[in-house]
């Protein structure tokens, strides 16, 4: 098994299509094409956990952070970043991160803390946009199924709990070609008329090459006539944040101690306690301020995230209860769920969790 095959695994579970513009996520270090001799997986990349991926003889780390997140003018080793980079290319190990794809993931971050919480019907909170695209091609009626079979199986006409989506509509097309034309149905200079049904599949925007590919192979025309669009259509699958119902209603000392608790953190740092019941829990991992006002307009009780400011706070407005848990603590189950996921997806070798605590904020 190589480390593009590693990392196709990582992409069926967060495409990184779907992670943010800002971010800097895929293969950071390393050569796609390396044999794998194990995988560690860890939130940050620090040289303690280079050498205990040594250690372990793994020459894969996937790192949920990215350890090189603005450009490197210089590889010294003066800041910790540069000397990672220069430990993992010296022992020959490749660093994998996957960050925002994964936050965005339904399966991602957002989804392991509410797993963490027992929360109920979980949904995403702020869906991304641009991410359902919609084809439509015109096709010889009968080779209509198996081009539909063809784009179904290339992961095309998928909404929802649904697949095999489509709709067909018949009609009458026409085409003449020229001298140079090599038509499947019709002869050269003259106009054919062809009975065809024209196909409109919706398809997620990080399998276009995949449907794309099951189009061109299958359709009989040598000039196949599509359009593909992008929509603006809500993905209830793909987007930051996430939110869900307790089982049963807390009121908020009850609360914020039971997430203290199910999320190991030390401290909880909270807005003003509004006296009322909690139900409905918005959650957002890492850096969150900017879901408050999403996880309002979603009627939460309490928004649970990290790294607010001082004036954040202040943007609870008596309707809603902010508790910032913690960076590290809001994804520190991260690196056990993708040892988990990938010790069911590759079995031929050792996928190993770092046992380094990464955080860098220490309490007294």
């Amino acid at each position: 098994m190589t480390i593009q095959d590693v990392i196709n695994e990582l992409h069926d579970l967060a495409p990184l299509s779907y992670a943010e513009d800002f971010d800097n996520v895929g293969l950071l270090v390393g050569d796609k094409n390396q044999t794998v001799t194990g995988i560690l997986a860890t939130l940050d990349t620090l040289e303690v956990v280079v050498d205990e991926a040594i250690e372990n003889n793994c020459n894969l780390i996937v790192s949920f952070h990215p350890i090189i997140f603005k450009g490197l003018k210089k590889l010294t080793g003066k800041t910790y970043v540069e000397r990672v980079v220069i430990k993992a290319i010296q022992n020959n190990i490749a660093i994998f991160s996957i960050h925002t794809a994964l936050d965005n993931a339904f399966q991602g971050v957002n989804s392991i803390i509410c797993d963490q919480l027992e929360l109920q019907n979980k949904k995403i909170l702020i869906p991304q946009s641009g991410t359902l695209k919609k084809l439509q091609t015109y096709v010889p009626k009968d080779h209509a199924e198996s081009l539909r079979t063809a784009l179904f199986e290339a992961g095309a006409g998928n909404i929802g709990n649904y697949d095999s989506c489509s709709f067909n509509i018949e009609g009458e097309g026409t085409y003449r070609g020229n001298e140079d034309s090599n038509s499947t149905l019709g002869e050269k200079g003259q106009l054919h008329t062809e009975n065809e049904t024209l196909i409109s599949v919706v398809f997620a925007k990080h399998v276009e090459s995949k449907v794309l590919k099951g189009l061109f192979s299958t359709h009989p025309y040598e000039e196949v006539a599509y359009e593909i669009t992008t929509l603006d259509n809500t993905n209830q699958y793909i987007g930051m944040g996430m939110i869900g119902e307790l089982k049963i209603e807390m009121d908020e000392i009850e609360c914020l101690k039971y997430i203290k608790q199910k999320m190991n953190t030390e401290c909880i740092r909270h807005s003003k306690l509004l006296n009322k019941s909690i139900k409905k829990i918005a959650v957002l991992g890492g850096s969150g301020s900017f879901a408050i006002g999403a996880a309002k307009a979603a009627g939460a009780d309490l928004l649970v995230t990290a790294d607010l400011k001082y004036h954040d706070f202040f943007s609870a407005e008596n309707s809603i209860v902010l508790a910032d848990i913690g960076h590290y603590e809001s994804e520190q189950f991260t690196k056990s769920f993708l040892v988990d996921y990938l010790s069911k997806k590759i079995t031929n070798f050792a996928v190993v969790l770092s046992k380094t605590n990464t955080n860098p904020v220490k309490y007294l």
